[in-house]
């Protein structure tokens, strides 16, 4: 286990199992403003979140590539993926890798976009591509949150 997580355990909301580790994966991004399927680990044993601090992590047996068909692009996510998150951004990120042409290359930080309709990915150079939000969303919104959204654009 990394040093990192060791360091933020302390007072952090840890949770164990697979069921429930997809489960709150899936709440923690829509709470942050992120789709929720930005992270799409299939075998999670432990996910943690230190409110005071801001630092997440999740952690899986085994490293894991996931192929976001809508964009056509390869994510690698390594047995141990960390963040210090905060409303729409995910920053100082560790264990993703996106496939460009033939190599792969470090992402260190996810924003959502002001608009909300992009996912900006950033390389540690500063580098960075953005996709439609909708290529990382496991469930269209609810019918209640659509209203809610359209209230939102029209204002």
């Amino acid at each position: 286990m990394s040093q990192l997580i060791e360091d933020h355990r302390s007072g952090a909301e840890v949770h164990s199992g697979h069921e429930l580790c997809a489960r709150k994966s899936r709440e923690l991004m829509v709470e942050l403003g992120l789709p929720d399927g930005l992270l799409p680990l299939p075998s999670l044993d432990e996910v943690g979140y230190n409110r005071s601090t801001g630092f997440v992590w999740l952690r899986q047996a085994a490293g894991v590539t996931h192929a976001f068909d809508t964009i056509g692009k390869q994510v690698w996510y390594d047995r141990e993926v960390t963040a210090f998150v905060e409303p729409g951004r995910m920053h100082g990120l560790t264990g993703v890798k996106s496939k460009e042409l033939l190599i792969w290359v470090t992402i260190s930080e996810i924003v959502v976009s002001p608009s909300g309709t992009k996912v900006v990915f950033r390389t540690p150079a500063g580098l960075g591509r953005a996709f439609p939000v909708t290529a990382f969303q496991l469930n269209p919104a609810p019918e209640g949150d659509k209203e809610d959204e359209a209230a939102a654009a029209a204002n």
